[in-house]
């Protein structure tokens, strides 16, 4: 497999991109014959998700050379949930109830314990894969790994920091983060398309979500007409003016806030994370989109807000998915192994609690998704539901940014008393 990708203009990358889509969109829409099984067995998000992944495992594209995932999660990201979240019904938002907490709560002791559990596990098999003295030391390198899992990038860039892992070797660390990360993004993925049969075994409620999801569409079915140029040029107006003003907001707050406040300048603070821009633009961005709900603007509803929404969260997903590069998960297996077993005791906790409270398996897999993946994921696993919920995602993913990189600590503490066992 070579090292640099046949196609690095991100023009031709791009088109790639939306050849991927195009593909599953044309096949997911034949209601007969052999796609029509696969896609009733394999969700067609997840193939939006996998196939460029494929042409970066096989080195066609590749992450590394390409800026669209920044793109995509800079622009398209904050015009999605701006428009997904126009026609929003905040009330039936708060009347989810408080099993969406308690799933993304879970899903962050799931980490935190996890880290030490998978410490004990492989160095009973392998001592020398958990080994490592002074900045050497696996345990400091995998706190970056429980910031990344319990907030995002930010909290990960705080834990390298503070705990002074070796910078020689943090690549190692990205690599299982990547792996681990996109791999039970692909799994979370792939449940939706059972999630009927997977909260009939829960014995799920999903009362309030039908009822939140049914409100938007009742009210887009209202609202639908033919849309005009006039319809499609205000809905991108309202848009990106919104995506930049968010960036506009996010860059003053984060300069403000570092600038004045020691503790969010310090990288090494717990609080440094909220010094992060993508965070205030993403908290700003769907402020914006409920703020807006509230006004005449949720009626672009009925023209294909929503519409054009979801066209940005699958362009995102598919520059997610580039992320990923299946051949890589046998670079290091010794880390890897370590990484499995964490993320195996994160879903097993989730599984558990989900089905001692019967909580839906959108709790479960988005309260996942704000922990491992963010507020890049969050939001594109609660839209792969319906767009309607991709608010839910974000929320919960802010919630993310403020605990992670206190659970993170706690994490990597825990882990340097189980690497000393």
């Amino acid at each position: 497999m070579q090292e640099t990708p046949i196609f690095t203009d991100d023009t031709i990358v791009f088109g790639i991109i939306m050849l991927c889509l195009g593909f599953v969109f044309y096949t997911s829409a034949i209601k007969t014959g052999f796609w029509n099984k696969f896609y009733k067995i394999v969700p067609s998000v997840l193939m939006c998700y996998l196939l460029p992944s494929l042409f970066s495992s096989f080195g066609v594209i590749s992450d590394e050379t390409s800026n669209l995932y920044f793109i995509a999660s800079r622009y398209l990201l904050p015009a999605s949930l701006v428009l997904m979240t126009l026609s929003i019904d905040l009330k039936a938002v708060f009347n989810l109830g408080p099993k969406a907490l308690i799933m993304f709560f879970t899903g962050t002791i799931g980490i935190i314990i996890g880290g030490p559990l998978a410490i004990l596990l492989i160095s009973a098999v392998s001592p020398e894969t958990v080994g490592g003295i002074g900045p050497d030391a696996v345990w400091r390198g995998l706190a970056t790994l429980a910031g990344s899992w319990i907030g995002g990038g930010a909290n990960q860039a705080a834990m390298l920091e503070i705990f002074q892992y070796n910078p020689e070797k943090y690549g190692g660390m990205v690599l299982v983060d990547i792996v681990m990360a996109n791999l039970w993004m692909a799994i979370v993925l792939l449940g939706i398309g059972k999630s009927k049969r997977i909260d009939r075994w829960f014995k799920a409620d999903n009362t309030a979500i039908e009822t939140l999801k049914n409100k938007v569409i009742t009210f887009t079915e209202k609202v639908t007409r033919v849309p005009s140029l006039g319809d499609l040029v205000m809905i991108l107006a309202i848009a990106f003016v919104a995506v930049g003003f968010a960036h506009w907001g996010a860059n003053n707050i984060s300069t403000f806030l570092t600038n004045n406040f020691e503790s969010i300048s310090d990288s090494k603070n717990a609080l440094s994370s909220f010094g992060s821009q993508f965070f205030w633009m993403i908290t700003i961005a769907t402020v914006i989109g409920i703020v807006l709900s509230f006004t005449k603007f949720k009626n672009y509803e009925g023209a294909g807000a929503g519409k054009i929404g979801s066209i940005c969260i699958y362009i995102l997903v598919a520059t997610i998915g580039m992320k990923m590069n299946v051949f890589r998960i046998f670079e290091n297996p010794g880390l890897i192994a370590i990484g499995f077993v964490w993320m195996a005791f994160h879903a097993g906790l989730l599984i558990l609690v989900a089905k001692l409270i019967k909580a839906p398996y959108f709790f479960l897999a988005v309260g996942s998704q704000a922990n491992v993946g963010g507020a890049a994921s969050a939001p594109v696993v609660a839209a792969a539901f319906h767009p309607s919920l991709a608010t839910v995602g974000v929320l919960l993913a802010v919630f993310g940014y403020a605990v992670g990189t206190y659970g993170a600590i706690l994490c990597a503490y825990l882990m340097e008393i189980a690497s000393k066992v």
